[in-house]
């Protein structure tokens, strides 16, 4: 059997393991992963080709699930035409799926190609909820492979780029945000000791944009109240200044620990308090409600997440987000303002929750009108931010 024909077998037995809980496990990529590692025959060349195969499968699964079960070998042969251009798939395309043209850009001719339908691509939920991912632009960026982002932080910037050249890994400065930097999707930036050094932090530009389009003033100090491992919590600390001061609150003790390391190696764990508890008298100059949600500005690195998301999530999503806001609405000082953040695309989770909460008459004005911030419009996942002010 030749190599391409063993890792066909190999992909198919792997989407067996995965078939039962694609439509319902929302750790998906933690079952992926943990399928890889268990098989001590792949090697890190291996488990990227199937990890890479397995995502595509996950973007295109109404594509892929019906002939899996009668026909895997066609399965395969259409995962291998659909899959990214990575150094792995390639071969591995050239012999399994001989003889099809290649690849166009877009779903619709993708879908004419295959005898398919771009629309069963979408949820049927998600016509109500973000109609615009149901056609391009918005459709193809939510089905292409992320690229992997970085965001510069302190004087060593020119030494990031240097590293990262030295070690033949290509580049490309954002248009839109003068920190971020776009890189292969592959790319191991946690090796480079500029990362060690505490030069850059890995962020997706859509996240980057979010704190950027806030208008952050410097000098203030700052309640981080889903902070997660950090991300925005090191960049509001960046964007505050030496003046500055952030409060990072999450319920899992393992992110807060994550994020007093993080804020370590950058140098901010003297304007970063992971945890802290105590409001300063007055309240604070602003807070930041990145508040959990649905996920489906994240469908490009998370595709199993637009087959596990359903209606009712996104209500439960919704109330969540909304008392998270009214909890910490009191918490910022008059005048202050008070950021909302979601990574969905969904108007449940997004525009109805800002209108409910300046509708509860809490004592807030939107300060500038809401904005859904596009995975095609810098090439990362896709957010919702709204900014209202204490009156």
């Amino acid at each position: 059997m030749s190599r391409a024909g063993s890792q066909e077998r190999t992909l198919i037995g792997l989407l067996g393991a995965l078939s039962p809980h694609w439509r319902r496990d929302a750790a998906l990529p933690l079952r992926i992963d943990s399928l890889l590692r268990s098989d001590r025959r792949l090697g890190s060349r291996d488990r990227r080709l199937y990890r890479e195969l397995a995502y595509t499968a996950l973007r295109y699964l109404p594509w892929i699930e019906p002939s899996l079960a009668a026909d895997p070998a066609q399965a395969a042969r259409r995962l291998a035409w659909l899959a990214a251009d990575t150094a792995q798939v390639l071969p591995f395309r050239a012999e399994v799926a001989r003889g099809l043209p290649p690849c166009p850009p877009g779903a619709d001719a993708k879908a004419a190609i295959l005898g398919e339908s771009a629309d069963a691509l979408s949820p049927r939920w998600l016509r109500a909820e973000c109609p615009e991912a149901l056609a391009p632009p918005l459709r193809e960026a939510l089905l292409s492979r992320a690229p992997l982002w970085i965001r510069l932080q302190g004087t060593g910037c020119d030494a990031v780029l240097r590293e990262l050249e030295a070690l033949g890994v290509p580049w490309q400065r954002s248009a839109l945000l003068d920190a971020a930097i776009r890189l292969p999707a592959d790319a191991r930036v946690d090796a480079m000791d500029t990362y060690r050094l505490g030069l850059f932090e890995v962020q997706d530009a859509g996240s980057q944009r979010v704190l950027e389009t806030a208008g952050i003033a410097p000098a203030g100090r700052w309640l981080d109240a889903c902070a997660g491992a950090g991300g925005k919590s090191l960049q509001l600390a960046a964007l505050l200044g030496p003046q500055g001061a952030v409060i990072a609150r999450d319920p899992r003790p393992e992110a807060l620990a994550q994020l007093r390391a993080r804020a370590e190696r950058a140098g901010l764990a003297g304007r970063i308090a992971a945890g802290g508890d105590a409001d300063p008298p007055g309240g604070f100059d602003g807070v930041l409600v990145d508040a959990p949600c649905s996920g489906s500005g994240t469908w490009r690195r998370s595709p199993h997440l637009r087959w596990v998301t359903t209606p009712a999530g996104i209500e439960s999503a919704a109330r969540l987000q909304l008392r998270l806001l009214v909890e910490n609405a009191p918490r910022v000082r008059r005048g202050g303002v008070l950021v909302y953040a979601t990574c969905s695309l969904c108007r449940s989770e997004n525009e109805r929750v800002a209108e409910a909460f300046l509708g509860q008459g809490t004592g807030f004005v939107a300060a500038a009108p809401a904005r859904r911030l596009m995975p095609w419009e810098h090439d990362g996942d896709g957010f919702f931010v709204a900014v209202f002010q204490r009156t």
